[in-house]
């Protein structure tokens, strides 16, 4: 595996990993009623996960112009987390709509 294409997976993996903590961050701080602050995590979740994106953008651009790349473990490892912090970020979306709901009865 080329250094360049490494680089784009563990952009993958730091920036999933980032948008799923800060996500997670979010429903702690909503958790608290601190909605603002849960607002900003999220923010940043979305802010990580487009650098996530443009890493894997960049890998299916090249893939696409015949420049074909292994598949390894790491590969597939970076993939997972990029889908997992998508749907943890989405999920916390729904929890903290909840606690606002619930501080505003």
């Amino acid at each position: 595996m080329d250094e360049q294409n490494l680089q784009a997976i563990m952009g993958l993996i730091m920036n999933a990993g980032n948008a799923k903590s800060d996500a997670m961050e979010a429903i702690q701080a909503a958790k608290e009623g601190n909605f603002e602050l849960a607002d900003e995590k999220l923010k940043a979740a979305d802010e990580s996960l487009t650098l996530a994106h443009q890493s894997q953008t960049g890998l299916l651009t090249k893939e696409a112009q015949g420049e074909n790349m292994t598949v390894t473990l790491l590969t597939v490892h970076s993939q997972d987390h990029l889908m997992t912090a998508i749907s943890f970020k989405d999920v916390a979306v729904e929890i903290i709509e909840l606690h606002r709901r619930l501080k505003q009865e």
